[in-house]
C-alpha cells in the first residue's frame, strides 16, 4: 500500500504526539490532535507549526508551503470526537495502560470498522492493550522515535491478533512517511526500548559509581561505536522520568537487569528531566 490515509488522527499533542502529526501533515494527510484543554492544545498547535518552519528551512515541505499544510491540521478535546472517516488513528499519551485504554477504547467507538488503531508505547504490551478492544485484529504498535521528523525508525509492533493485512498497510504508511519499518513481535521492550533502556541504565551506573563523567561516557560511545548520540544524552531526550518508568516496568516483566539505578530516581525527584526541564545527565540553555 502506496501514501498514508487521507485522515490521521494522533491523540495527545506533547513532544511525540506533535511530531507524529508532522510527519503525517508532511505526507499529504489531513490530521486531527485530540488535546484536551485551551492551553495544551495551543501548546500542541504551536509546536505543530515551529516544526513545519523548521521543515521548510530544511526544503522538506516539497509542493507545499507551510500555511496550506498547517492548513490541513485541526484539533479536537476528545478522543470520542475523531472524524469517523479516520483511516489510522495514533495514540501518543503517557505511558500509563489505563490511560491508553480509556483514549483507544473511545476512538475505536468513534470510528468505522476498517480504521486502524496503533500505540505509540515503547514498553506497554501491545497485546495487553489489544485485549481491552472490539476489533483487536486492527490494532498494533507504531514505535515512533523522537524527534519524529528526523528520526528515521519506526518500530512496527505486531501482537498475536493483528490482521496481516494491517502489518502491511502499516509498513507502507511507515516507507510513505520517508523512514524505515522494522517488524517486531510483541515482547516486553521490543527490540529498541529493551536495548536501548539496557545500555542507557549501565551509562547511569557507570556514572553513579564514578568510572567517568558523563561526558566522556557520551563521547566513548559515539566516537568508539559511532553511535549518533551517547546513552546519557539519550536519555536526556527522551526524558529522565519516561526512561525511568519504562526500567521499572521492564524489571517486573524481564527481570532485575532492569532494575533502575538509583541516581536516576533521584534526578526525576529533584525535576532534572533532561532536555524538557533543562537539566538531565547534562545541562542544556
Amino acid at each position: 500500500m502506496s501514501g498514508v490515509p487521507d485522515q490521521v488522527g494522533v491523540i495527545g499533542g506533547g513532544r511525540m504526539g506533535s511530531g507524529i502529526a508532522q510527519a503525517f501533515l508532511l505526507a499529504g494527510a489531513r490530521v486531527e490532535v485530540v488535546e484536551a484543554g485551551d492551553e495544551a492544545a495551543d501548546a500542541a498547535r504551536g509546536r505543530i507549526a515551529d516544526g513545519l518552519e523548521e521543515s521548510a528551512r530544511r526544503g522538506k515541505l516539497a509542493g507545499d508551503d507551510v500555511g496550506g499544510t498547517f492548513a490541513r491540521l485541526s484539533l479536537v478535546d476528545r478522543a470520542a470526537e475523531l472524524s469517523p472517516g479516520t483511516g489510522l488513528v495514533v495514540e501518543a499519551v503517557p505511558e500509563r495502560a489505563d490511560l491508553k485504554v480509556a483514549v483507544l477504547t473511545a476512538a475505536e467507538s468513534a470510528l468505522g470498522p476498517d480504521a486502524v488503531l496503533a500505540t505509540n508505547t515503547s514498553s506497554l504490551s501491545v497485546t495487553e492493550l489489544a485485549a481491552a478492544l472490539q476489533r483487536p485484529a486492527r490494532f498494533l504498535g507504531l514505535h515512533f522515535f523522537n524527534p519524529v521528523p528526523a528520526s528515521k525508525l519506526v518500530e512496527v509492533v505486531v501482537a498475536p491478533e493483528t490482521a496481516d493485512d494491517v502489518v502491511l498497510a502499516a509498513r507502507g504508511w511507515v516507507r510513505a512517511l520517508g523512514k524505515t519499518d522494522v517488524v517486531v513481535k510483541d515482547s516486553p521492550g521490543f527490540a529498541s526500548s529493551r536495548l536501548g533502556v539496557l545500555l542507557g541504565l549501565e551509562a547511569i551506573r557507570m556514572l553513579e559509581e564514578g568510572v567517568a563523567d558523563a561526558e566522556a561516557i557520551d563521547t566513548a560511545m559515539e566516537l568508539g561505536y559511532r553511535h549518533p548520540m551517547g546513552p546519557l544524552r539519550s536519555t536526556d531526550l527522551v526524558g529522565l522520568d519516561v526512561r525511568l518508568a519504562i526500567a521499572e516496568y521492564l524489571a517486573g516483566t524481564l527481570g532485575e537487569r532492569f532494575t533502575p539505578p538509583q541516581l536516576l530516581r533521584d534526578k526525576v525527584a529533584a525535576g532534572e528531566l533532561g532536555r524538557k526541564t533543562g537539566r538531565g545527565f547534562h545541562d542544556y540553555p
